[in-house]
Parts: C-alpha cells; sequence; structure tokens
C-alpha cells in the first residue's frame, strides 16, 4: 500500500529528500539499491511531508506558529517560551482521520510481512527533516526518535510528537544559524520494525577516521544494548578500525585495532514493552568485546559498498539482533566534517613547556586550547556557562548545543568518539576531550586549564594555561624529489594525522612508545605472571589484562593493532619498524620490569638492541615482537612492514638476530620481507659490506653514532656543547657509508634528529646519494623543499 501520505522505503531513494525527508530518503535508498547486495535493513514505511502540511492546515496551527516565530525574532519572546508553546499546540492537534487511517494500515501491513497477526510488532519511530543529512548541514539529533513503540495509537502518539519535536529549541536555533527558514522545512516520520538489539548490541560506524580525515579505515563503535547509549554518549563504547584496501583478501583479516569501552550501562526495552529504559552492564559484558572479528568485518565490508554507492564518506547506525543473530544497518547519512574539509594544507598544534596532566581522554579535534573551567551538572544550569570558558560536563546532548557554541573546547565523563559532544565539538572546529571519567570531579569552576587534543589518540587536560603554537602547513602542488622523503612516527594515533603530507613511507616507526603507553607492562613480567614477587606489579597487570586469559596475547594484541595502524596510515609504502629498543633502565620503569633487568652503570652501552633478542634472559620476549609482526604482515596483510634491527654491534650477532628472527617465523626474504640495520655505532660503518650481506638496507641513527665517534654521552649536559651530528668525523663516517653501502647493493637511509633540525645537513645527504630521509611530521615540508632545490642544482651540474 502507497499513497500521497505513505511511502514504503523500498519505493524510496535520494531523489526523495524533498518528499521524506533525508533520514528517510537515505533508509530508502538502502532497502532500494543495496538490500539486494546483502545488506540487511529492516523494512518500514515513511509519512511524506504532504501528511505534516496537511496536519498543520487541518489543525489551523500555521498561522499561530508563524505568530511566535515573529516573536522571537523582533526579541518579544524567549526561545524556551517559544519552542514549548510551538510544541504544544501539535501535542493538542489531531490527526485527519485519512491521515490517521493510512498510518495505522501501513503498521497492520508492516506487522504483517513480520507475521505479528497480534498486531504488537514493536517499532522505531525516527523524525525526517527535508533539510537534514546534507553534505553541507548536519540535522543529527535535532529532532526526536521513539524507541520500542507498540501497537497503532502509541505509534499516532509518536508520529504526533515526531512533528512537535520540529520546534525544539535546538532545532530552531540550528535551523536560524543554517540560514533555514523555519515554515518551509518539512518533517517526514519514519517508522521501521526494531532490531532487538536490546539484548544483543548495536553502535555506529565511519567510513572514514573521524579525527583526520583519513580515507582508507572504517571506524566502529559498539556497545550493548540498543544504539541509543552510543549516539546519546551515555557510554565508552568499544572501537574498532578496519583497513579498507585490504577487505576484499578474504583470506586476510584487516582489522587494525580494538579498543574495549568500560560500557557501564546499556539501554534495553523497559518493563512491559513499552518505551526503553537504562540498566548496568554485567561485569563480563564491561570486560568482554563487544563483537566477533567476523562481526566486525562484515559491518566494515557493508560500509564500503555504502561508501561506493554514494560515493561520499558515510555516517552510519547497526544494530544485532538477539533472536537471530544478524546484522542489520538501521541508518545511514553523509559524514559532514572531514569529506568537506579542503585538501592540500595540515593545521599543526605543539605544547611548547610542560604541565600537570589532571585527566586524559579521548581526543577530538587535533588542537589545543586555554581557558577557565566551566563545570556544568546538567542541561538544567547551562544559563551558568561562560563564553569562552571550558565546558565541563558528565555528556552532552542536542539541547547544550548553543552554550557548546561558545566554548573554547569541551570536556565530558562519557562517550566515544562518535558521541554527540565529539560529533560537534568536530562540527564546530573546536577540540574536545570525551570519556574521561572523572573531569566533573577532578576539575574545579574557574580553574585554568589547557585542553591539548594534538598528543595522538588521547588527549589531557593540564593545570594553568600552556604556551602552545599553532601553525598551517601548506603542500599542494609540490612534486616528488628523487631523495625519498619519510616520516619518523612512534604514536600510532599520530600516522593518521599525517596521512596527507606528501612523503613516500616512514623511515622509522618506535615501537618503544606503542609498548609503554599501549602495554605498559614488562614482556617478561607478562609471559612469567605467576612468578612475579611484586604484589602491586601482579595487581596492575591483572587489571591490565582484564579479559585476557594468557597474559602474553594481550601484549601481541597491542603491539599488533599499533604497528597496524602506523603501517597502514602509508600503505602501500614502506613502513620501517624499529625492533624495542629500550636501555635497562627504561624496561626496568615497565610495570613488573625490576624482576627482569638487570642494573647497569652506563645503559646507553649496555644490554639493549640486538644483544637482548638472543639472550635467555629476553628471548622469549622478542618472541612476542616477532609474534605481532607477523599477525600485522601475514594476517591482516600489511607486507609494506620492513624490520629493522637496533644496535647490531657486530656480525656474528647480525647472524644470531637473523636466526632468532627465523626461529619466530620472519624468515628475511619470505613473503616478501625485508630487514635493515640501523648504522648507529662505528663498526657498522667499518664493515658495512659485511653487514650488507646480512641485512636489505641501513638507517643511520645519528644520536647514537655521533655519541660513539665523539664519545660523547648525548644525555650530558655538561657536554651538549659539543655534541654536532655536523662534526667533520660524523659526516665522514656518513659519507664513508653510503658509498659501502651502495657498493654492496644495499639502500641507506637516515631517521636521526639532524636533517629535522638543520635543513642544509638534509642538502649535504642529498649531494652524497643518500636513498631516504625520515624526518620528523612537523619538519617534513621544509626539508622537502630543500632537497627539491638541491635536486635542481644537482641536475643542472650534471647537465640534467
Amino acid at each position: 500500500m502507497s499513497s500521497q501520505y505513505i511511502r514504503w522505503f523500498e519505493e524510496l531513494g535520494t531523489q526523495d529528500v524533498g518528499s521524506v525527508g533525508g533520514k528517510n530518503a537515505s533508509l530508502g535508498e538502502l532497502v532500494r539499491r543495496l538490500k539486494t547486495a546483502g545488506i540487511r535493513v529492516p523494512d518500514g514505511f515513511a509519512t511524506t511531508v504532504k501528511a505534516y502540511r496537511r496536519f498543520l492546515a487541518h489543525n489551523g496551527i500555521a498561522p499561530q506558529i508563524e505568530e511566535r516565530l515573529q516573536a522571537l525574532a523582533i526579541g518579544e519572546a524567549s526561545l524556551e517560551t517559544t519552542g514549548k508553546s510551538i510544541r504544544d499546540l501539535f501535542l493538542r492537534s489531531e490527526f485527519p482521520d485519512d491521515i490517521s487511517a493510512a498510518i495505522r494500515e501501513a503498521y497492520r501491513e508492516l506487522c504483517g510481512r513480520y507475521a505479528m497477526a497480534d498486531l504488537d510488532l514493536d517499532v522505531a519511530v525516527r523524525s525526517s527533516a527535508t533539510a537534514e543529512d546534507l553534505p553541507g548541514a548536519s540535522f543529527a539529533g535535532q529532532q526526536e526518535s521513539f524507541l520500542n513503540v507498540v501497537g497503532e495509537d502509541a505509534l499516532i502518539e509518536s508520529c504526533r510528537r515526531c512533528f512537535a519535536s520540529l520546534f525544539t529549541d535546538r532545532a530552531i536555533t540550528y535551523r536560524r544559524e543554517m540560514g533555514f527558514e523555519d515554515m518551509k522545512v518539512g518533517l517526514s516520520v519514519g517508522v521501521q520494525r526494531m532490531v532487538h538489539a536490546d539484548r544483543a548490541s548495536a553502535g555506529v560506524m565511519f567510513s572514514i577516521d573521524t579525527e583526520s580525515g583519513f580515507p582508507n579505515v572504517v571506524m566502529i563503535n559498539a556497545a550493548w544494548g540498543l544504539g541509543e547509549s552510543v549516539v546519546q554518549g551515555a557510554v565508552i563504547p568499544d572501537q574498532y578500525m578496519v583497513f579498507k584496501p585490504l577487505l576484499g583478501d578474504e583470506r586476510l583479516k584487516p582489522v587494525i585495532d580494538k579498543v574495549s569501552g568500560s560500557k557501564e550501562t546499556k539501554v534495553v526495552y523497559a518493563e512491559g514493552r513499552a518505551g526503553t529504559a537504562t540498566v548496568p552492564t554485567t561485569a563480563v559484558e564491561r570486560q568482554a568485546f563487544v563483537l566477533s572479528d567476523e562481526e566486525i568485518l562484515q559491518l566494515a565490508r557493508w560500509a564500503v559498498s555504502i561508501e561506493q554507492h554514494y560515493r561520499t564518506p558515510m555516517d552510519m547506525e547497526w544494530a544485532k539482533d538477539a533472536d537471530t543473530g544478524e546484522l542489520f544497518m538501521v541508518q545511514a547519512r553523509p559524514e559532514t566534517v572531514q569529506s568537506q574539509r579542503l585538501a592540500g594544507s595540515i593545521k599543526s598544534h605543539r605544547l611548547l613547556e610542560e604541565g600537570r596532566r589532571l585527566v586524559t581522554g579521548l581526543s577530538i579535534g587535533e588542537a589545543i586550547a586555554t581557558g577557565q573551567a566551566c563545570v556544568i551538572a546538567s542541561v538544567e544550569d547551562i544559563s551558568r556557562f561562560v563564553p569562552a570558558s571550558i565546558l565541563v560536563a558528565e555528556t552532552t546532548s542536542p539541547d547544550w548545543v548553543p552554550v557548546m557554541k561558545q566554548a573554547a573546547a569541551i570536556v565530558t565523563d562519557r562517550g566515544g568518539r562518535t558521541s554527540h559532544a565529539a560529533i560537534v565539538s568536530r562540527e564546530l572546529g573546536i577540540p574536545a576531550l570525551v570519556g574521561t571519567g572523572d573531569a566533573t570531579r577532578v576539575l574545579q569552576d574557574g580553574q585554568e586549564l589547557t585542553v591539548s587534543c594534538a598528543e595522538g589518540e588521547k588527549g589531557f587536560v593540564y593545570e594553568g594555561a600552556l604556551r602552545f603554537e599553532a601553525k598551517e602547513l601548506s603542500f599542494q602542488d609540490l612534486p616528488r624529489p628523487r631523495t625519498q622523503i619519510m616520516m619518523n612516527i612512534a604514536d600510532p594515533g599520530a600516522a593518521f594525522r599525517w596521512w596527507q603530507l606528501p612523503c613516500q613511507g616512514i623511515g622509522l616507526a618506535r615501537m618503544e612508545f606503542i609498548i609503554s603507553n599501549s602495554i605498559k607492562a614488562h614482556p617478561m613480567a607478562l609471559l612469567e605472571f605467576d612468578k612475579l614477587t611484586d604484589p602491586d606489579a601482579r595487581a596492575q597487570i591483572a587489571d591490565l589484562t582484564s579479559g585476557y586469559e594468557d597474559k602474553a596475547a594481550f601484549f601481541v594484541d597491542r603491539l599488533a593493532w599499533g604497528i597496524a595502524k602506523i603501517a597502514a596510515s602509508r600503505y602501500p609504502d614502506p613502513v620501517i619498524l624499529r625492533t624495542s629498543d629500550f636501555k635497562t633502565n627504561e624496561y626496568a620503569n615497565l610495570i613488573g620490569g625490576r624482576q627482569f633487568e638487570p642494573v647497569e652503570e652506563n645503559p646507553m652501552l649496555g644490554f639493549r638492541g640486538a644483544s637482548r633478542y638472543y639472550s635467555d634472559r629476553y628471548r622469549a620476549g622478542f618472541g612476542l615482537e616477532c609474534s605481532a609482526i607477523r599477525r600485522v604482515r601475514e594476517e591482516i596483510g600489511l607486507t609494506n612492514l620492513i624490520v629493522m634491527i637496533p644496535f647490531c654491534r657486530t656480525l656474528e650477532e647480525a647472524d644470531r638476530v637473523i636466526e632468532a628472527m627465523a626461529e619466530n617465523g620472519l624468515v628475511r626474504g619470505e613473503r616478501g620481507l625485508e630487514v635493515y640495520v640501523m648504522a648507529e655505532i662505528p663498526s657498522n660503518v667499518l664493515l658495512a659490506e659485511e653487514f650488507a650481506r646480512r641485512f636489505d638496507g641501513f638507517s643511520i641513527g645519528s644520536n647514537d653514532l655521533t655519541q660513539l665517534v665523539l664519545g660523547v654521552d648525548r644525555d650530558s649536559q655538561e657536554l651538549a656543547h659539543l655534541f654536532d651530528e655536523r662534526n667533520p668525523a660524523v659526516k665522514r663516517m656518513i659519507a664513508e657509508l653510503i658509498e659501502s653501502a651502495h657498493r654492496a647493493g644495499a639502500k641507506v637511509g637516515i631517521c636521526g634528529q639532524a636533517p629535522s633540525d638543520y635543513p642544509e645537513f638534509a642538502a649535504w645527504l642529498v649531494e652524497l646519494g643518500i636513498d631516504s630521509i625520515s624526518l620528523n611530521p612537523d619538519s617534513v615540508l621544509e626539508v622537502l623543499k630543500r632537497v627539491l632545490q638541491q635536486e635542481g642544482l644537482a641536475a643542472v651540474r650534471s647537465g640534467g
């Protein structure tokens, strides 16, 4: 059945926004175009905008609405009074008989489609405005939705309330700011069978990284129960990330990140099968991942299909049915922030001084802001908000938007990357920290703070107003030089931030950052957990590895996901991963580490790098590192990953490390595996041709090489004036290495600090014919221009 007032989803498409609003047109497109491709979408129907207009005319309320809006416009009435009085007009009005009959008949047909003879199918009833979900404007959350609506009478009442919600205070404000005329915007109501996720799970996903705009990943948020808890930011959900370019190979599992959220509550059906209620999750639910890898990959494939169909990055909602175990897509709309940003430049923020960290959360916005804290307990108190201060709240909803727009930054206790606070802060272009857990308890009203979202996936609130630097890096239309320009990366989250930089891979990915920031525990303490003698370390590791019976598996999982994110950020360009290069004092500072590390007078020259990997003291720990690398290359499929061995003193040591790697399934040459060695010891230079027979390439570590050539402790303040990579002795060693390595057919790069600090040093390396220069991200553009200039000079000299 279809009429001028009712349209079934399978009859609708993107061309019907004017008739049924953006949300319902998009649902129709999903059902009509993609359901046949295997994407499951619950059936449903939409009331048309004609039904809304007829409702207004039948009850004669349009002139009264216009009168109230005019009073608001000239300042004779407040927004709160205006919105409430208009909504009351709707709630006192009745549906014309023919529209009411059409809705009831459609509901009965929907019940029949699902064999509900007693006509008590539970449905979701959602508002869909004619101007929403467009690429340039997101009306998400401006109107109301109602879940677990059962029966014809309840459906009619929910439709009436949807009509009224076109005039929530937030919707009126948003339309005015976006330039939409109130009376020209119409409303459609979508009625869709509920997926029984109340006893299963639901969530949100994007076909783009919501923070950096990196286009090659699908980001999925998941929580127990109905999806409202994720959308509203009421919980910290699980977060999964999938690498899109490898999804087509069924042999691979390109899940490159999994983070378990606290998921403390869930939204379920209320007793009596009407409406919803929020209840605590169980301890098992809080510790467990919501989705299996197979489910994550299925959702990601659907996201790619939907994105390809719409030809734009998408924001989607999904749900899992508890009765059948099947996944469903329940909404899809264009992503409205990252997809609208212009390519060719990156904004970079950097703190210029250190401060005391007060709270930690997920960083949104990649920026830094300072201001005074304004702690608001509930939406009823938002009139207390002071413009240009830092808004601190448990969570936010659309009702908070007016004050969010005036905030320097936003900090919330709850919520994930797809929560309301995260989405709105991205649209507003202000930094936000979400899911801190305790910001409203720790931060004090009026306290001077710095909110930093420029340090990777995690952001921090610091005490005081710290100095910071903000600059725009522009790189449009720069040609690619002959010398390979690469980046040094430690934080997996930072890798995505710099994906647009015109470089050709990552010359140094530091494993230590992942271990110290994500794993935090010593690998041997995880392997020999039962032998740990420190009770505090045992308790911390037990808490860290909650949900893991095998503590070592925790290490491999976390390390693999961190490496995979870095490798994915530049795929298929090479990413060179340096195996762990902690010194013994640094290893000892990891949780449980003191029991497994010797005390050395000079750790810089002690038990570090290659010497650890074949030692009985650490061999098993190196095995875990190898397992993580194998997973990234062989299971996830990121074969652009190259392994690099640090601080390899002798040829015999090189042989033993290559043998240890092979014992752990990493055989040089197999599956295209390349193995490099750091050139940071004079023996690496003097025996370069012999080392080249064991390794595929060299990467010059100019810091350690300078230390060992000049005999200067790189950490000594007293000798800092002597430490200089431009010293003639150091430069002669580098020149000799490049010549010897090239003679032996091996590649040579540099990943030390010198080219980042001294552009003229980079130009000298180009003159020597170095193959690659790896730099700190914020130095890439400056050095790239210098390299292009130097290569041009070289071409002129050679007559090229």
